[in-house]
């Protein structure tokens, strides 16, 4: 099992290159190419929402993307540091005007989550005290090793 792991700032100028490496060790790993597109945007979704809750809750931690290749599978794990999952600190809101921001949040994760639903068919979405994870799974075609 072959692993890459990748910490970036949570900025959205960095979703971009999440997306490009994502897509780069997936190739390696042997995804079929024409599955290769919808690695990228889910990818790029689970990023995009990992920065959106890192802003909206002051986490200064970095977003984490593992790349895993395992025998027949390959796995792209993006984890937040929101603890708890949104809903449970979207529930810490104390004024009208930052409950409204935290649902248009929430809405907005629910959306993303909804497209990364649609582009991958195996997703898992996990949230603890270390804060939430997408993981999403495709199958390999071949053998491919990461080197």
């Amino acid at each position: 099992m072959a692993t890459v792991e990748l910490r970036f700032s949570a900025l959205p100028e960095h979703v971009r290159t999440a997306r490009l490496v994502a897509a780069a060790v997936a190739r390696r790993a042997g995804v079929d190419e024409a599955v290769l597109d919808e690695v990228r945007l889910a990818v790029g979704e689970a990023c995009s929402r990992a920065v959106g809750l890192h802003e909206s809750h002051d986490i200064e931690s970095p977003v984490r993307v593992l790349l895993i290749e395992d025998e027949k599978k390959f796995s792209i794990e993006v984890g937040d540091g929101v603890p708890g999952g949104p809903t449970a600190a979207g529930a810490r809101g104390a004024g009208e005007a930052e409950g409204a921001a935290e649902s248009d949040a929430e809405g907005e994760d629910e959306m993303g989550l909804a497209v990364i639903s649609g582009l991958v068919d195996d997703v898992e979405v996990t949230a603890g005290e270390e804060g939430g994870m997408i993981r999403m799974t495709w199958p390999t075609t071949t053998a491919a090793t990461i080197s």
